[in-house]
């Protein structure tokens, strides 16, 4: 059996390939960004692939039995080529996939394609109101999912919340360098929001349920996130309390921070995008419901748990971390948030 894995040189790739290689033969890894051979398997295929050439892609899919769809163009990206990637990608895979006699993909979308609801916990079947380019990819990517599955292609649809664990730098970067240099962490709000996470590593459970248990369950859309969440304030200074380093969170009027995050975003000085802080003082979790009773995942990590092993791994490979950039794999360059820092 063969696996291929759209953006298997991204964070959840990555940790797709490592824990599947030992369930399949050979795992082809597409992505445009360059791999470490040396941080995967020994049966993958490296294969520098656009999602979006469905000439290449429609030969690389002609050798696979299932496919994990997660390139995705993030909102860093600029909006032709959040939508090019998200949108165009998503049905050059699922094309092909039919061309090639695949029965199963599964699609990682996101809970951005709920917006920013009133209300909590949210169901799969609540309303889809994307944020920005991102989340609005998000919706028409899984609008496509309908048109293919009538086509015969089992597709199960996961919807995770931000997701962290060994190895996710980006935006966490920044909290984690600043937890790390014992400074204040400013949250935005009161901090007595609940935010849900999840640890990448139930992620990669529920995808393994999705690709192996019988179609009729799976063929479905499903929510994933951490079972077990306190406030921002809670989550984030049980991580400054472990680090013991003198960080330590403080809150911050919305009414002070987010327009200056605005005008920082637009004048492109700042990382943050729209969705980190137009949500950071929202209430933001799903229920897990549907996924635990159709598919018996049940998730092993609490935000908590899954900020600590992800920060625990970030001091462990400082050493290692170089360059920056806008995928999750890599430090993102903190721009106007320095100065802040030199403050705090």
């Amino acid at each position: 059996m063969k696996l291929a894995v759209t953006g298997g040189a991204g964070f959840l790739g990555f940790h797709l390939c490592n824990r599947f290689a030992e369930k399949f033969d050979e795992i082809l890894v597409i992505d445009i960004a360059p791999i470490d051979p040396a941080e995967y398997p020994d049966n993958i295929k490296y294969f520098n692939t656009d999602v979006r050439d469905f000439e290449s892609l429609d030969k690389i899919l002609a050798n696979a039995d299932v496919v994990i769809h997660t390139a995705a163009a993030l909102p860093l990206w600029k909006k032709k080529d959040i939508f090019s990637t998200n949108v165009g990608g998503t049905r050059c895979v699922f094309e092909s996939a039919v061309k090639n006699g695949i029965k199963r993909v599964v699609l990682i979308s996101s809970t951005a394609v709920y917006g920013v609801p009133e209300k909590h916990p949210i169901y799969e079947n609540d309303p889809l109101v994307g944020v920005g380019p991102y989340g609005e990819s998000k919706i028409e990517a899984e609008k496509i999912c309908e048109e293919y599955r009538q086509k015969g292609l089992c597709i199960p649809v996961v919807r995770p919340k931000t997701f962290i664990g060994m190895g996710r730098l980006g935006v966490f970067q920044i909290l984690y360098d600043w937890v790390r240099s014992g400074k204040k962490i400013p949250i935005i709000g009161s901090g007595k929001n609940r935010y849900q996470l999840l640890e990448v590593d139930d992620l990669v459970d529920a995808v393994y349920l999705m690709m192996t248990l019988p179609e009729e369950k799976v063929n479905d859309t499903f929510n994933a996130g951490a079972k077990e969440f306190g406030t921002v304030l809670e989550d984030v200074g049980a991580l400054c309390d472990y680090a013991k380093t003198g960080a330590h969170v403080f809150p911050v009027p919305s009414w002070v921070v987010k327009p200056l995050l605005e005008l920082f975003w637009i004048i492109r000085v700042s990382p943050l995008y729209k969705w980190v802080y137009g949500t950071a003082d929202k209430d933001s979790f799903v229920s897990i419901e549907k996924a635990e009773r159709i598919l018996g995942w049940t998730p092993r990590y609490s935000n908590a748990e899954s900020l600590i092993r992800s920060y625990r791994h970030y001091l462990e490979h400082t050493h290692e971390i170089t360059g920056s950039g806008v995928t999750h794999r890599v430090p993102w360059k903190q721009g106007i948030l320095t100065l802040f820092k030199k403050f705090l």
